[in-house]
Order: C-alpha cells, then structure tokens, then sequence
C-alpha cells in the first residue's frame, strides 16, 4: 500500500493544514501569531501547511502581505519542504511567479486551481498547469469545482500528470468515486483528501494526504483520527469522525473560514475577523459551530 506519510521527497502527503490566516481587530495580519500558529500544528501532529489558500483569505491580501505569509511560514515550520503555499491567481504568468517565489523560499511544493477567472477548456487548463510548472516546483491540483466552475475530471487529470504538470490533486469535489477512477487511470498520481468531511471515505480508497482544515482548531485529534483512518484502524477512526463530522462539515460551505476561525478562537487558538467580503457568523450558523466546538472541547479534542 501506498504510503500516506509525509516524506522530505513526497512533501505533498500526509497532514497540510490549509492554515487561516489570523487578524488583528484592524484587519491587519498578525505574522507572530501566524508563526506561533505554524508550529503548534507541527508539534500536534500535522506534517505541514499550505498558506495563501482560500481559508487563508489570500484572495484580500496584497502582495507584499501574501509574500510575507510564505516567508513566516518556512521560517515557524523550520523547513520549507512543510509548506506548499497556494500560487492561485486571474493570470498563469502571475501563478508562476508565486511559484517561483516559494521556490525561492524554499518550498516543498505549491497548490494551484485551474484558472478561475473563467469557464476554461481543457486546452487552456492544460497550458495553465505547464507554464506554472516551470518554476521548477512539484504542482498540486485543486480541484474545486464548485467555486472555479472547472472539473477536473479524472481523465483531464491523467492528461495534466503525463504532461509532467502535477505531481497530486486536492480533490474536493465530494464524489468519492473519483478516487478509483483516478487510481485506475492514473496510478502514479497521488490523491490528497480535499474537504475534510469525507476523510475517512477517501482514506480508504487510497489517499496518501489530506489538505487539511480543521486542523486549525483540532490538529492533535485530527491527526489522530487522519492516521486512523489511513491504518483501516476503524474501531479508533469512526468514533473520532463522528464526534467531529458536525465541525468538519462546515469545512464544504460558504462560511468555512468563518466557521474555522471561531473554532479556533473558542479553542484557545488565535483566528479573529476576516476581512471583507466575508462578514461574521450570525444567527443559526454561529449558534451551531458554536456548540459544536463547545461540545468537541468538552470530549477532550484538542
């Protein structure tokens, strides 16, 4: 079986927490409370982390900020193979340059949605994926249809990884049948769990990762349910998965960042605000993170 531990030379497997991005109360970034973020995940179990994705809100920071977040994080994580930051962006030139400069940076490897500023065909998806693939660090696909209004299929996959463009996808579209006809069609490309709520799912289909979210608030039992799980340990996996299913959920809707920062600050650990256009929970959505995390903490997750 495949192994879905994180490696110096397979940075993209295991535990990458899609890390949020915390905030002061004037919406500046807080870079130390970040640092100090980045190595409490590592020292809880997590492998690494992917900054500059869209749970860390890269889509309203600009560039010096977004640039300053990858430096914080290979500095906190102590190696830079741990951090695969997001280089998603309008432009493929402006995505290459992102990579080019986590290189620079010392990064393990990079997350990259299809274009997204536009439906694209298959032929500009490709392209987009080869010139980002010119930096020279390993690509993982992002595959969210449901934000980009892009698929990317299993076949369209296979046809990326025998370019040479990706090395992995995130897969988040939710169809966990994805994962066999990805393995049968391509073998060699490794499937990283995307949307936290079909973790065990796709763990037992033979993911070797997971891009993680929930993390932010819960890494130690998050790990311990994500080896679980990748170990077919069911007695140990399938009791943590449902007494957290109610958090992990919120991972797949609109208010995720949201939904993770509150958890996250109710756990101790600092979230704060996001900036606009995302707002504050309110209303039923608060009131349901608000007791599921409570009840979470009172079982012991941490």
């Amino acid at each position: 079986m495949t192994s879905a531990t994180w490696t110096p030379d397979r940075p993209w497997r295991g535990i990458m927490v899609a890390t949020a991005l915390p905030l002061r109360d004037d919406l500046s970034v807080d870079y130390d409370a970040y640092a100090e973020h980045v190595r409490h995940l590592i020292a809880n179990g997590c492998d690494g982390v992917v900054p500059n994705g869209s749970l860390g809100e890269y889509q309203t920071l600009t560039d010096d900020e977004r640039a300053r977040v990858v430096r914080t994080a290979v500095e906190a994580a102590g190696d830079g193979a741990r951090v695969m930051p997001g280089v998603s962006a309008y432009g493929s030139a402006e995505s290459r340059r992102w990579a080019e400069q986590a290189a620079e940076a010392g990064c393990g490897s990079v997350l990259l949605l299809p274009p997204n500023a536009y439906r694209a065909d298959e032929r500009t998806v490709r392209a987009h994926y080869a010139e980002v693939a010119k930096a020279w660090v390993p690509v993982v696909a992002y595959n969210n249809p449901l934000d980009t209004r892009v698929d990317l299929t299993p076949d369209l996959l296979t046809r990326i990884h025998s370019d040479g463009s990706i090395v992995a996808v995130k897969e988040f579209s939710g169809d966990v049948r994805r994962a066999y006809e990805i393995a049968e069609l391509s073998p060699e490309l490794d499937l990283l769990i995307g949307a936290d709520d079909v973790l065990v799912e796709l763990a037992l289909a033979g993911a070797v990762g997971w891009i993680a979210g929930y993390p932010n608030a819960f890494p130690a039992t998050c790990a311990e349910l994500y080896h679980a799980a990748c170990a077919r340990d069911l007695d140990t996996a399938l009791p943590l998965y449902k007494s957290l299913h109610p958090l992990l959920r919120q991972d797949s809707k609109t208010e995720f960042v949201q939904s993770i920062k509150l958890s996250m600050d109710l756990a101790g650990r600092r979230g704060g605000p996001t900036r606009p256009p995302r707002t504050a929970l309110t209303g039923a959505t608060e009131a349901l993170v608000r007791a599921a995390t409570e009840k979470a903490l009172a079982a012991g997750h941490h």
